[in-house]
Protein backbone atom coordinates (compact mmCIF):
# COMPACT_ATOMS: atom_id res chain seq x y z
CA UNK A 1 0.00 0.00 0.00
CA UNK A 2 1.26 3.41 -1.44
CA UNK A 3 -0.14 7.06 0.02
CA UNK A 4 0.20 9.59 -2.31
CA UNK A 5 0.09 13.59 -0.81
CA UNK A 6 -1.86 15.36 -3.58
CA UNK A 7 -1.22 18.88 -4.30
CA UNK A 8 -3.96 19.69 -2.19
CA UNK A 9 -2.99 18.32 0.43
CA UNK A 10 -5.44 15.61 0.50
CA UNK A 11 -4.23 11.92 0.17
CA UNK A 12 -5.02 8.78 -2.54
CA UNK A 13 -4.47 5.72 -1.07
CA UNK A 14 -3.01 2.97 -3.60
CA UNK A 15 -3.96 -0.78 -2.92
CA UNK A 16 -5.35 -1.99 0.12
CA UNK A 17 -3.69 -3.17 3.24
CA UNK A 18 -4.87 -4.45 6.93
CA UNK A 19 -3.52 -1.73 9.19
CA UNK A 20 -2.33 -2.01 12.99
CA UNK A 21 -0.06 -0.52 15.46
CA UNK A 22 2.16 2.01 14.44
CA UNK A 23 0.85 1.70 10.75
CA UNK A 24 -2.55 2.51 11.16
CA UNK A 25 -1.91 5.58 13.68
CA UNK A 26 0.43 6.94 11.19
CA UNK A 27 -2.30 6.73 8.35
CA UNK A 28 -4.64 8.50 10.42
CA UNK A 29 -2.76 10.81 11.51
CA UNK A 30 -2.01 12.18 8.45
CA UNK A 31 -4.82 12.16 6.96
CA UNK A 32 -7.09 13.16 9.78
CA UNK A 33 -8.43 10.09 10.69
CA UNK A 34 -8.85 9.63 7.19
CA UNK A 35 -10.92 12.51 6.64
CA UNK A 36 -8.26 13.65 4.53
CA UNK A 37 -8.54 10.84 1.98
CA UNK A 38 -9.97 11.22 -0.95
CA UNK A 39 -10.21 7.60 -2.97
CA UNK A 40 -8.55 4.17 -1.87
CA UNK A 41 -7.84 2.97 -5.59
CA UNK A 42 -6.69 -1.21 -6.55
CA UNK A 43 -4.41 -1.67 -9.19
CA UNK A 44 -3.74 -5.34 -9.18
CA UNK A 45 -7.24 -7.47 -10.15
CA UNK A 46 -6.06 -10.67 -7.89
CA UNK A 47 -5.14 -8.49 -5.18
CA UNK A 48 -8.63 -8.38 -2.89
CA UNK A 49 -7.83 -10.12 0.57
CA UNK A 50 -7.29 -6.68 2.34
CA UNK A 51 -10.04 -4.52 0.21
CA UNK A 52 -12.63 -4.71 3.06
CA UNK A 53 -9.97 -4.12 6.21
CA UNK A 54 -9.45 -1.22 4.50
CA UNK A 55 -12.73 -0.20 3.76
CA UNK A 56 -13.42 -0.40 7.77
CA UNK A 57 -10.81 1.62 8.28
CA UNK A 58 -11.96 4.39 6.16
CA UNK A 59 -15.58 4.15 6.01
CA UNK A 60 -16.97 6.41 2.98
CA UNK A 61 -14.00 6.89 1.33
CA UNK A 62 -14.39 6.72 -2.71
CA UNK A 63 -13.55 3.14 -3.54
CA UNK A 64 -11.92 2.44 -6.62
CA UNK A 65 -11.05 -1.20 -8.00
CA UNK A 66 -10.42 -3.13 -11.37
CA UNK A 67 -13.89 -5.10 -12.83
CA UNK A 68 -12.51 -8.05 -10.85
CA UNK A 69 -12.79 -6.46 -7.76
CA UNK A 70 -15.90 -5.74 -8.19
CA UNK A 71 -17.22 -9.40 -9.15
CA UNK A 72 -15.25 -10.63 -6.18
CA UNK A 73 -16.45 -8.78 -3.54
CA UNK A 74 -19.97 -7.11 -4.47
CA UNK A 75 -20.55 -6.44 -0.88
CA UNK A 76 -18.32 -3.59 -1.03
CA UNK A 77 -19.25 -0.13 -2.22
CA UNK A 78 -17.34 0.32 -5.12
CA UNK A 79 -17.42 3.00 -7.50
CA UNK A 80 -18.72 1.64 -10.61
CA UNK A 81 -16.11 3.00 -13.12
CA UNK A 82 -12.92 1.15 -12.93
CA UNK A 83 -9.16 1.81 -12.91
CA UNK A 84 -8.37 0.07 -15.73
CA UNK A 85 -10.44 2.20 -17.69
CA UNK A 86 -8.63 5.58 -19.65
CA UNK A 87 -11.97 7.83 -18.43
CA UNK A 88 -11.32 7.03 -15.00
CA UNK A 89 -7.18 7.78 -14.89
CA UNK A 90 -8.05 10.63 -16.66
CA UNK A 91 -9.47 11.67 -13.32
CA UNK A 92 -6.43 11.57 -11.37
CA UNK A 93 -3.95 12.15 -14.20
CA UNK A 94 -2.97 15.81 -13.26
CA UNK A 95 -0.69 13.69 -10.54
CA UNK A 96 -0.32 10.16 -11.34
CA UNK A 97 0.51 8.62 -15.02
CA UNK A 98 -0.63 5.04 -15.24
CA UNK A 99 -0.01 2.10 -17.41
CA UNK A 100 -0.96 -1.46 -18.18
CA UNK A 101 1.33 -4.24 -20.51
CA UNK A 102 0.62 -4.82 -23.57
CA UNK A 103 0.38 -8.40 -25.14
CA UNK A 104 -1.06 -10.13 -21.61
CA UNK A 105 -4.49 -11.18 -20.38
CA UNK A 106 -5.30 -8.69 -17.78
CA UNK A 107 -7.13 -10.96 -15.68
CA UNK A 108 -5.76 -14.65 -16.45
CA UNK A 109 -8.40 -17.90 -16.52
CA UNK A 110 -5.25 -19.37 -14.25
CA UNK A 111 -5.91 -17.35 -10.76
CA UNK A 112 -2.15 -17.91 -9.80
CA UNK A 113 -0.90 -16.13 -12.72
CA UNK A 114 -0.63 -12.37 -11.51
CA UNK A 115 1.19 -10.87 -14.38
CA UNK A 116 -1.10 -7.72 -15.51
CA UNK A 117 -1.61 -4.70 -13.14
CA UNK A 118 -2.02 -1.30 -13.76
CA UNK A 119 1.52 0.62 -12.52
CA UNK A 120 0.89 3.86 -11.06
CA UNK A 121 3.89 7.01 -11.57
CA UNK A 122 3.13 9.79 -9.23
CA UNK A 123 4.70 12.64 -11.67
CA UNK A 124 6.03 15.28 -8.59
CA UNK A 125 7.97 12.41 -7.20
CA UNK A 126 8.40 10.16 -10.05
CA UNK A 127 7.85 7.29 -7.37
CA UNK A 128 6.73 3.89 -9.16
CA UNK A 129 4.08 1.88 -7.59
CA UNK A 130 3.67 -1.47 -8.98
CA UNK A 131 2.19 -5.20 -7.87
CA UNK A 132 3.87 -8.08 -9.58
CA UNK A 133 4.04 -7.20 -13.15
CA UNK A 134 7.61 -5.94 -11.93
CA UNK A 135 9.06 -7.22 -9.33
CA UNK A 136 12.43 -6.45 -7.07
CA UNK A 137 14.90 -9.59 -7.42
CA UNK A 138 17.19 -9.25 -4.27
CA UNK A 139 19.31 -11.45 -2.83
CA UNK A 140 18.76 -12.87 0.70
CA UNK A 141 20.76 -10.42 3.56
CA UNK A 142 23.20 -13.59 4.30
CA UNK A 143 23.94 -13.80 0.33
CA UNK A 144 24.21 -10.25 -0.65
CA UNK A 145 27.79 -9.76 -0.43
CA UNK A 146 28.67 -12.17 -3.20
CA UNK A 147 25.48 -12.10 -5.22
CA UNK A 148 24.62 -9.63 -7.90
CA UNK A 149 22.94 -6.24 -6.39
CA UNK A 150 18.98 -6.04 -6.42
CA UNK A 151 17.14 -5.34 -9.93
CA UNK A 152 14.39 -5.09 -11.31
CA UNK A 153 12.55 -8.30 -13.48
CA UNK A 154 9.33 -8.93 -14.73
CA UNK A 155 6.90 -11.45 -13.65
CA UNK A 156 8.06 -14.57 -13.88
CA UNK A 157 4.99 -16.48 -15.20
CA UNK A 158 4.76 -13.83 -18.36
CA UNK A 159 4.50 -17.03 -20.27
CA UNK A 160 1.12 -17.89 -19.30
CA UNK A 161 -0.06 -14.59 -19.56
CA UNK A 162 0.86 -13.84 -23.15
CA UNK A 163 -2.26 -13.49 -25.03
CA UNK A 164 -2.90 -16.67 -27.65
CA UNK A 165 -2.45 -14.43 -30.92
CA UNK A 166 0.16 -13.36 -33.52
CA UNK A 167 1.66 -9.92 -32.43
CA UNK A 168 1.39 -10.91 -28.45
CA UNK A 169 4.86 -11.13 -27.52
CA UNK A 170 5.66 -8.14 -29.96
CA UNK A 171 3.52 -5.82 -28.12
CA UNK A 172 4.37 -6.94 -24.65
CA UNK A 173 8.09 -5.58 -26.20
CA UNK A 174 7.01 -2.44 -27.17
CA UNK A 175 5.02 -1.75 -23.99
CA UNK A 176 8.45 -2.19 -21.91
CA UNK A 177 10.08 -0.19 -24.31
CA UNK A 178 7.95 2.78 -23.77
CA UNK A 179 7.98 2.47 -20.51
CA UNK A 180 11.34 2.40 -20.34
CA UNK A 181 11.76 5.85 -22.17
CA UNK A 182 8.62 7.68 -20.51
CA UNK A 183 9.24 7.09 -17.14
CA UNK A 184 13.48 7.29 -16.83
CA UNK A 185 13.79 9.47 -14.58
CA UNK A 186 11.89 7.23 -12.02
CA UNK A 187 13.98 7.24 -8.56
CA UNK A 188 12.40 4.60 -6.97
CA UNK A 189 10.06 1.49 -7.29
CA UNK A 190 7.62 0.33 -4.53
CA UNK A 191 7.04 -3.41 -5.43
CA UNK A 192 4.50 -5.73 -4.16
CA UNK A 193 5.46 -8.95 -2.08
CA UNK A 194 9.37 -7.80 -2.81
CA UNK A 195 10.83 -4.23 -1.93
CA UNK A 196 11.26 -0.16 -2.05
CA UNK A 197 14.08 -0.43 -4.91
CA UNK A 198 16.17 2.64 -4.85
CA UNK A 199 17.74 3.67 -8.12
CA UNK A 200 20.42 5.05 -9.50
CA UNK A 201 20.59 7.73 -12.16
CA UNK A 202 19.32 6.13 -15.40
CA UNK A 203 18.94 2.81 -13.76
CA UNK A 204 14.87 2.06 -14.08
CA UNK A 205 15.45 2.59 -17.82
CA UNK A 206 18.58 0.38 -17.72
CA UNK A 207 16.57 -1.87 -15.38
CA UNK A 208 13.96 -2.47 -17.28
CA UNK A 209 15.15 -2.87 -20.81
CA UNK A 210 17.33 -5.61 -18.82
CA UNK A 211 14.54 -7.09 -17.61
CA UNK A 212 12.94 -7.49 -21.28
CA UNK A 213 16.36 -8.91 -22.59
CA UNK A 214 15.82 -11.29 -19.49
CA UNK A 215 12.33 -12.20 -21.38
CA UNK A 216 13.21 -12.48 -24.65
CA UNK A 217 13.45 -16.10 -24.97
CA UNK A 218 9.84 -16.52 -23.11
CA UNK A 219 8.75 -13.64 -26.39
CA UNK A 220 10.63 -15.81 -28.71
CA UNK A 221 8.85 -19.18 -27.97
CA UNK A 222 5.94 -17.45 -27.95
CA UNK A 223 6.53 -16.15 -31.64
CA UNK A 224 7.73 -19.06 -32.96
CA UNK A 225 3.82 -20.30 -31.39
CA UNK A 226 1.72 -17.76 -33.24
CA UNK A 227 3.47 -15.81 -35.19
Amino acid sequence: MSLVRRANGRFLVLDSYELDGDDRSALMTLTDNGRLVDAIINVHPFHTLHCPALVDILPGVRLIGTHRHLNQLPGLPWDQGVIEDAAIQEEFADELAFSIPAGVDFVSDDDKVHVASVLVRHRASGIVHVDDTINVLAPPALLSAILPEQKLRFHPMLSKALEQRRGAADDYARWAQVLASDWADSPIVCAAHSAVRELPPGGWQSEILAALDDVESTLAKHRAAHG
